[in-house]
């Protein structure tokens, strides 16, 4: 859905290597899915390439639901990106 706007947030490791907590997104035509999305974030390259390179472990959620690659997403949507979670 291209023109749609969604809002990204970054929480821990990823918060601290990309240097912002949140941003809004004006989604590029074609991106239309999470995986398109990552793919577009580390296109961007430096800390993006390496936090969101495909062999990079990261969760995401839309809308505050645990979300796959696949996913679509739409204007208004909040993604949230973060590392897997360690117990301890």
């Amino acid at each position: 859905m291209s023109g749609a706007t969604v809002t990204l947030l970054y929480f821990a490791r990823l918060r601290e290597s990309l240097g912002l907590a949140r941003e809004e997104m004006l989604l590029p035509a074609g991106v239309q899915t999470l995986q398109v999305l990552r793919a577009h974030l580390a296109a961007r390259g430096g800390a993006w390439a390496e936090e969101m390179a495909p062999a990079r472990k990261l969760r995401a959620a839309v809308n505050q639901t645990l979300a796959q690659g696949d996913a679509p997403l739409k204007a208004g949507d909040e993604v949230a990106f973060f590392p897997p979670v360690t117990g301890g």
